[in-house]
């Protein structure tokens, strides 16, 4: 894969193609890679929660907008910014330490850490996960003491890699992007700038480094095949 057919795989419109699954479409439309909407969520959360119905949504305290139909258990922790949509369940220990959009009909685990996310619709991240600076599309889910790790250990800049090419990201703190239906299996470690192509499955017990293609069985590093219909 060169650089530019690279390039065109790891963009908002190839990783995600339900982009109204997420209150975060207009942020994302306005990017070309998905990364690029990492800084700017601070900032759009803020301006979203002041458009949010009072109908459905419910401001707990300061820049915490959560939907009335939404269950939060009651030793969760949530920090603003941050929006919870309708029908969305946060468990018990969950950490949200704010610039977190999480979408509708999502499960937060039990000691789930979220911090600077852009969580779609009817994502899972039940048990045990820390996932950080990342976006997780539509129907994603991530297995028990899967995590996204964010910084890399010399503290550089993060690149996504291909077989044949690298995109800098010009970010220091990236985790991972998943695209639409990606299944990630249990103590999975996704490395910094982690892409992960719609309808993928990543074995259990996996180190995910670079781009994975959509339509994929990742088994480990350097075995990737395509599903077959």
């Amino acid at each position: 894969m060169s650089q530019e057919e690279l390039k065109c795989a790891c963009s908002v419109k190839q990783l995600f193609h339900q982009l109204e699954e997420t209150q975060a479409k207009s942020l994302l439309e306005q990017v070309e890679f998905p990364w690029e909407a990492l800084p700017k969520i601070h900032d759009f959360i803020l301006q979203l929660g002041a458009t949010l119905s009072p109908d459905c949504y419910e401001e707990k305290e300061e820049h915490i907008w959560i939907a009335k139909s939404a269950k939060i258990y009651p030793n969760a922790t949530i920090l603003g910014p941050t929006i919870i949509g309708p029908d969305t369940e946060v468990r018990p220990g969950a950490f949200i330490r704010g610039n977190a959009l999480v979408g509708a009909g999502c499960v937060i685990g039990n000691s789930t850490e979220l911090k600077n996310v852009i969580i779609f619709n009817s994502v899972q991240v039940p048990h045990y996960n820390y996932v950080g600076d990342s976006i997780l599309g539509y129907k994603s889910h991530m297995g028990a003491g899967s995590i996204t790790s964010n910084v890399k250990a010399d503290k550089t800049l993060v690149e996504v890699k291909g077989l044949d090419g690298s995109i800098a990201t010009g970010l220091k703190k990236f985790g991972a992007i998943l695209g639409d239906h990606v299944e990630i299996g249990c103590n999975t470690v996704l490395n910094p700038g982690s892409v992960v192509g719609s309808n993928s499955n990543v074995y259990p017990v996996s180190m995910v480094r670079g781009y994975i293609p959509s339509g994929s069985i990742y088994k480990k590093q350097g075995e990737v095949a395509e599903k077959q219909d």
